[in-house]
Formats: C-alpha cells, sequence, structure tokens
C-alpha cells in the first residue's frame, strides 16, 4: 500500500470525495501502460483515479498527450448514455490535474476478459455481447455534428494508435509501407462514429450484467471499423497464447464479429467489413514488429506465423474478416 502524491490527495478533497485530513490508502493496479491508476480507499469509500502519463510504459520512445484523459471521460459519459451498463460511473475529473475519478469495480464481480480468456474460461456468448455493445455505441453516434465537434482527436488517435501500430510497422516492413501508410492516412480520413480505440479484452471487464469497456484514452470520431479490427485482433492473437482453447477463440471471433455485423445499420454493412478486414492484417503484424508487441509472442517461429498470414493480405486486402480467420486456422494447423 502507497499514498497518492500531494496534487491528487488536493484534488480529491477540493472534489469532495474526500474529506480534508483524511487517511487516503492507495493501490497501483496493475496493466497501467499509458497511465497510472489507482485504488484509493478513504473515509469508509473506495474508488479507482487514472492519471494520463506523457511518455508510455513500452521499450521503445512513445509519447502521447495527457489530454486525452479527458477524452477518455467524455467517451465514458458518451457510452454511458448509450449503453449504461457497460461502462464505469465517473465521479470526478479535473484537466489540470489531468486525473479523474469512477467506481471502482470489485474483481470478484468484474474480472478481466483478458484474465478469463488466458485461464481458459472462452465463452463465445460473451464474445458476442461486445460486438453489440461496440455497435450500439457506433449507431448511436453516427453520423452526429455533435460528436464530431466534441471528439475532434485525430492528433491523439494518430499518436497513439496509428503511428505506434501502423507506421512504425512500415518502418519493420518496407516493402509493405506504401500500403500501410495509405492505411493508416485513409483510416484517420474516415469520420463515421465515435471510436473508443483500444477494444482489448485487457480493458473489458466480464460483468454480472455483461462487458464493461474501460482505458478509453483513444476516443476519437472517426472509422468504427477500427474498433472491431482491433478486437478482432485479440481473439487471433491469443490463440498463440493458449493454443489448447484456440477453438473457442476462433469462435469468439466469429461470434463477435458476427454480432457486431449484424447490428450495422449507419452503412452498408459490406462497407465497414471491409475496411475491418483492410486493418485486421495490419493490426495484426503490428503486435510483433509495431510499437507494442504483444507480450506473449515471444518466439520467432510464432512471430513468424503471424507475418506469414498478415503480410500477403496487406499487400492484397480481402474483402471479408473470414478470409484471414480461415487463413490463420489454416496456418495454425501445419
Amino acid at each position: 500500500m502507497e499514498t497518492i502524491d500531494r496534487e491528487l490527495a488536493a484534488w480529491l478533497v477540493r472534489a469532495g470525495l474526500v474529506e480534508d485530513g483524511a487517511d487516503i490508502v492507495a493501490e497501483p493496479l496493475t496493466g497501467g501502460v499509458a497511465s497510472d491508476i489507482w485504488q484509493v480507499r478513504a473515509g469508509g469509500r473506495s474508488f479507482a483515479i487514472k492519471r494520463a502519463l506523457a511518455k508510455l510504459r513500452v521499450a521503445r520512445d512513445w509519447r502521447a498527450p495527457v489530454s486525452r484523459n479527458g477524452n477518455e471521460v467524455e467517451w465514458l459519459l458518451e457510452a454511458g448514455r448509450i449503453v449504461p451498463d457497460a461502462v464505469p460511473h465517473v465521479l470526478a475529473h479535473d484537466a489540470t490535474v489531468g486525473a479523474f475519478a469512477m467506481d471502482y469495480l470489485e474483481p470478484e464481480d468484474h474480472p478481466v476478459w483478458k484474465a478469463e480468456l488466458r485461464a481458459g474460461r472462452v465463452d463465445p456468448v460473451f464474445a458476442a455481447a461486445v460486438g453489440r455493445a461496440i455497435a450500439a455505441i457506433h449507431g448511436a453516434t453516427a453520423h452526429s455534428p455533435e460528436i464530431t465537434a466534441r471528439f475532434d482527436t485525430d492528433s491523439i488517435f494518430h499518436s497513439i494508435r496509428l503511428e505506434p501500430y501502423l507506421e512504425s510497422t512500415a518502418e519493420a516492413h518496407p516493402d509493405l509501407a506504401p500500403q500501410l501508410m495509405s492505411l493508416s492516412r485513409d483510416t484517420l480520413a474516415t469520420k463515421i462514429a465515435l471510436v473508443h480505440g483500444d477494444v482489448s479484452p485487457k480493458n473489458i471487464l466480464v460483468g454480472p450484467n455483461g462487458p464493461v469497456f474501460l482505458d478509453a484514452e483513444c476516443a476519437w470520431y472517426g472509422d468504427p471499423a477500427f474498433d472491431l479490427a482491433f478486437c478482432l485482433n485479440h481473439m487471433l492473437l491469443k490463440c498463440l497464447w493458449v493454443p489448447a482453447s484456440r477453438a473457442g477463440y476462433l469462435a469468439s471471433f466469429d461470434a463477435l464479429a458476427g454480432a457486431y455485423l449484424d447490428a450495422v445499420g449507419w452503412e452498408p454493412r459490406e462497407q465497414i467489413e471491409a475496411r475491418a478486414a483492410r486493418l485486421l492484417p495490419g493490426l495484426f503484424l503490428a503486435r510483433v514488429d509495431g510499437k507494442s508487441p504483444a507480450e506473449y509472442v515471444t518466439t520467432e517461429a510464432d512471430k513468424d506465423r503471424v507475418r506469414r498470414v498478415a503480410r500477403p493480405r496487406i499487400a492484397n486486402p480481402p474483402p471479408t474478416l473470414a478470409t484471414i480467420r480461415d487463413a490463420w486456422e489454416e496456418e495454425l494447423t501445419k
């Protein structure tokens, strides 16, 4: 256990979350690459606080504006109006301090989806619920001038998503640089709906009423296909993490993609699927050769498996997600 710094402690008092002079006990929570996160106990109550880091905790130099903390708060508030059970309640926010407070959801009732997947507890029904929730947020915010103005965050999204994933991967694969750089530019230029930007199992809790989404620092008004492809990418990668659960991960891929695409009503389904199928191979390759490699893909043999599937589909993107999924399943059976 430890305490937080004076600036944060003073803010908690100003926000009315803690009485002046009260003992504050803060426990750092794991998993924060881009932010410091604590569980705070004071005055008989418990909540979480989060403060964005200017330099992310990865091996390569990766910096991002701390103003993204406020964008996350705005995303949580907007998503809460659409799918109230799918986000924690925001208690307070201070842009000057660069921090916000939210409900602390006990892990006994809200395990992290990534931990469940690691343990082999793979539930395609839950994956489908994730797809439906993401689609609900996209659908409710599609083509909204008000949302467009509130989430005009191109520079942040570029610095913490497109550059470290697609553009840094282009440096590692110069023969694919034209395709990857074009993909980055086209994605940034696509303006359709409110995007979370980090729909990953580590940022999703398995709640009693369905998925609960965290870590919306990348919130951006842009291409909803990014959220779909980003989450599906994890279902593919997990096949290398726990090979015994491969069938469940692939079934979860199918369930999530199917539930999401079935809910698309703001644009033709085949259009968003084609954009997601173009993004997915690039994001797949980025998790072995970009700035944020998957920590569980460690052997060159496994990295080469990803490269063999991703590279030709970056060069010639397929129109459907199932094409990529099937190619990955075939690679894994070799």
